[in-house]
């Protein structure tokens, strides 16, 4: 009985270490992470003057990076299911490195490619581990401020990336972004004192099911931001023979019974549906600052910067709230302010930018407050045994959520521009076509909030 005790305390001991110890390192990493990703966003055009590239050509910097990011975070999270945290953040990490270093020396297009390729198959480790970490080491009734702690790390990198980006890309050279990436080399020795030896689990990894979820994700991808026809139909034939495979496989990759759960299964709507709002806003409101204020992209930054780093005080207070109240009520909280904000914005369309700037404060706040609730939610609806898995379908449709959103807006965008070319009298100068996205956003967040209340109240 002393022994079992004694064994007890050393867990519990264990646990309060990690918890006292995890959070500054995790920030850390995801800071650079979603550092890595911004900063390459203004550096494009450098990079397609260089190698004299078109605008289809150069944008592959990104949608790469995006793609296997995306695709990443789903696998981690099934190998943390049979690996330990430990060694798959070291093996993020190193691969996020290696793939710097050959950014830093690449002297053709495709080593860029292939660097940005290498950087997304280890920088996909971060968010995924993180939340999985929290969720392992962390009651519930603490769980939330960790998650607010990431949310605001992940605000203010957000808010920065494009500014050190454009710095380092207009007074030195884009390829030198690839060295600020290197910085997480020092986080390694880190995780390795902190978190323990894990024994792998016996479970076995579905590799057929990997490759089928992978290739049609990655299909589907491809076809919304490419917008070539033949892709959905094999992405939709893959992703059909992946879900006929897990219904008849021993040990699947992703279980079935997993979508069983309803309260997962809404969360991870509501979370498609209300974070693609959010990567659809990004999107499109420095194209509106350009097009309707005429401001430079230095300009646009700056209207953009204060609603980033409200996002990193209110991260924290919607995680601790998240704890206190509940995950849920900071969801519909988080909801309201997004709707609010987007009221706003089309409401506001063509004003003086710093109307704008005041706006996009209510919107980050709202997306402050659902990033760090809906991780919160959804590590609550998951059996122990499927967190990793859980968690890395909530990630891939976090990230892929972006790329629909974008897409739709964008040919939605293109659009008024084909109509100006045939009749310039047909475009208000006052913006019509972004007001009204804006009030469908609104409409979007509003009906997967209601649908949310619904289907998750119910259980």
């Amino acid at each position: 009985m002393r022994l079992k005790e004694n064994s007890a305390m050393t867990k519990d001991y264990n646990d309060q270490d990690i918890q006292r110890r995890i959070p500054l390192p995790l920030c850390f990493i995801i800071f650079f992470s979603v550092l890595n990703g911004m900063m390459f966003q203004v550096a494009v055009p450098d990079i397609s003057k260089d190698f004299s590239l078109l605008p289809s050509e150069v944008s592959w910097v990104m949608t790469a990076y995006i793609l296997i990011f995306a695709l990443g975070a789903l696998i981690y999270g099934k190998l943390a299911d049979i690996y330990s945290d430990r060694s798959l953040i070291t093996i993020g990490l190193i691969l996020m490195n290696t793939g710097s270093l050959i950014g830093l020396f690449s002297l053709w297009y495709p080593m860029v490619i292939v660097a940005r390729l290498v950087q997304a198959a280890g920088g996909a480790a971060i968010p995924a581990l993180a939340m999985i970490v929290v969720t392992k080491h962390f009651p519930e009734s603490s769980r939330g401020r960790v998650l607010g702690l990431i949310a605001s790390t992940v605000a203010f990198a957000a808010g920065v990336g494009p500014i050190i980006g454009g710095f380092i890309s207009g007074s030195i050279h884009w390829r030198y972004l690839f060295v600020i990436s290197l910085a997480t080399i020092a986080a390694i020795p880190c995780f390795r004192m902190i978190l323990p030896v894990q024994k792998p689990n016996r479970n076995h990894f579905d590799t057929r099911g990997a490759l089928l979820v992978s290739a049609s994700t990655a299909l589907i991808l491809i076809f919304v931001t490419e917008n070539i026809g033949w892709m959905l139909l094999a992405g939709m034939i893959l992703f059909f023979l992946f879900v006929m495979h897990i219904r008849r496989y021993e040990v699947p990759f992703v279980s079935p019974l997993l979508f069983e759960r309803r309260r997962y299964r809404t969360t991870l709507i509501m979370t498609f549906f209300s974070i693609g709002t959010v990567f659809g806003m990004l999107f499109m409101v420095p194209i509106m600052l350009s097009d309707l204020n005429r401001l430079r992209t230095e300009t646009i930054g700056l209207v953009i910067f204060p609603g980033a780093m409200s996002a990193v005080l209110l991260g924290s207070i919607g995680g601790r709230l998240s704890d206190r109240v509940g995950s849920t009520v900071v969801v519909y909280l988080g909801s309201a302010l997004l709707i609010v904000g987007f009221l706003l914005l089309s409401t506001f369309v063509g004003y003086s930018p710093w109307t704008t700037a005041l706006n996009l404060i209510v919107c980050y706040a709202g997306f402050a407050f659902l990033q760090s609730s809906l991780p919160h939610t959804v590590s609550m609806t998951l059996p122990g045994s499927q967190i990793g898995v859980g968690l890395g379908i909530f990630n891939l449709l976090f990230f892929i959520s972006g790329a629909f959103s974008t897409a739709g807006i964008g040919r939605l965008l293109d659009m008024q521009t084909t109509d100006f070319r045939l009749n310039p009298l047909t475009v208000s100068v006052e913006g019509w076509i972004y007001s009204n996205i804006f009030v469908m956003l609104a409409g979007t967040v509003a009906a997967a909030t209601v649908f949310f209340r619904f289907a998750f109240e119910k259980d």
